[in-house]
């Protein structure tokens, strides 16, 4: 280096100040390296969000549900809080678990449930999930549409149209619901019922989409002829009543004919399996018997031994009768029998059974008798 220095004191004096400038611009070169060598450090330990869905749309007063997924990130490990905002206004969020313990390169999950109120307003928002561990914070947005409810309607149908029922005999209408955005429970009425005449609908109310009317004939009761209007009412989404309702004949026979009826049921009945009943009419008149109703109850079940001593329940609400659908009226010679397939009526249009498939436990009903009424009415 002396030699270097002797060597540029040598030199012209603008020669030795370009030496100079070369060596401090190499020096400046040099000095950057060396200081980004001396900085270079581990990355600190941290954690990362995400939400799954990224986004979602709901009826104002419905809820929202996502996943939060927390993951260690360059060996973080501890507790973590998680926290929502910028919820609109009147809803509320919850997680579960609220707060979550990282280790060193796990990825942990919490849900999230947003619910909204009817007064929460309609619109986009866009909510933030934060998670907090002492200093470390990470966070994350998720996307939530809350919609107006839409109006519901509702309409009702009903299985036959019209019945013909003797004095002292019952009879079933079936009815049927068709549903559009109401899904709460809907309630029936029925007026028109003629003197002696009872009613009962089974059920009563429902969220679901059948239902039936029941009548009952007094013995004392009169012929006569009526109208019934059923209606049923139940409230949208929007909180707004619904109706609906279909009218049906109903006749009293002023003097009907003694015939008897046997019904079976196909084995095999299950939760969500249906089975057909045939039916058999016995006429012992020495003319034709016109039939003009046909109605099928289920009064009662009767469970197995190892059901009982197990306490394993079994109720007729663990089944559901959809009523004849075929054609009045239906002949029978005198002093003979016939069945429904005789009559030439299709199975399709017999009475079923079906055994509803239900959240609960129905072991109960694995090898359980039902007994099954049967009523009808004819005349000549």
């Amino acid at each position: 280096m002396r030699g270097l220095g002797k060597l540029v004191a040598g030199l012209p004096r603008g020669v030795r100040r370009a030496i100079v400038i070369a060596v401090i611009s190499l020096l400046g070169v040099v000095l950057p390296a060396g200081a980004l060598l001396a900085a270079g450090q581990a990355a600190k330990p941290a954690f990362t969000i995400q939400v799954s869905p990224a986004s979602q749309s709901v009826v104002r007063g419905s809820a929202a549900s996502y996943t939060i997924t927390v993951s260690s990130q360059n060996g973080f490990a501890g507790p973590v809080a998680l926290t929502a905002g910028s919820l609109p206004a009147a809803a509320t969020a919850g997680f579960a678990p609220s707060s979550i313990a990282l280790t060193s390169g796990s990825t942990t999950t919490s849900t999230l449930t947003v619910t909204t109120t009817s007064s929460t307003p309609a619109g986009a928002n866009d909510l933030q999930i934060v998670g907090t561990s002492g200093k470390t914070t990470s966070s994350a947005t998720a996307g939530l549409t809350v919609n107006t409810p839409l109006s519901g309607s509702l309409a009702l149908a009903s299985t036959p149209a019209s019945l013909s029922l003797a004095a002292g005999s019952s009879g079933v209408y079936d009815l049927g619901l068709t549903r559009t955005n109401l899904t709460g429970p809907v309630g029936f009425t029925v007026a028109g019922l003629p003197p002696g005449v009872t009613a009962v609908f089974a059920p009563a109310s429902t969220s679901g989409s059948t239902s039936s009317l029941q009548l009952s004939v007094d013995p004392s009761a009169k012929a006569t002829t009526a109208t019934l209007a059923i209606g049923a009412s139940g409230q949208d989404a929007t909180g707004a009543t619904r109706s609906a309702s279909a009218s049906v004949q109903l006749a009293i026979l002023s003097s009907p004919k003694a015939f008897t009826l046997a019904g079976t049921i196909t084995p095999g009945i299950a939760p969500g399996v249906t089975q057909p009943v045939g039916l058999s009419i016995s006429n012992p008149n020495n003319q034709a018997l016109s039939v003009t109703n046909l109605s099928v109850t289920l009064t009662g079940v009767t469970r197995t031994a190892t059901a009982v001593a197990k306490n394993l329940p079994c109720t007729v609400a663990d089944f559901a009768v959809a009523q004849y659908s075929g054609p009045y009226p239906q002949t029978v010679a005198a002093g003979g029998t016939a069945s429904l397939a005789s009559l030439g009526v299709p199975t399709s249009q017999w009475p079923k059974i079906t055994m509803l498939d239900t959240a609960a436990n129905q072991d109960g009903c694995k090898g359980a008798t039902l007994q099954l009424a049967y009523s009808g009415s004819g005349g000549n």
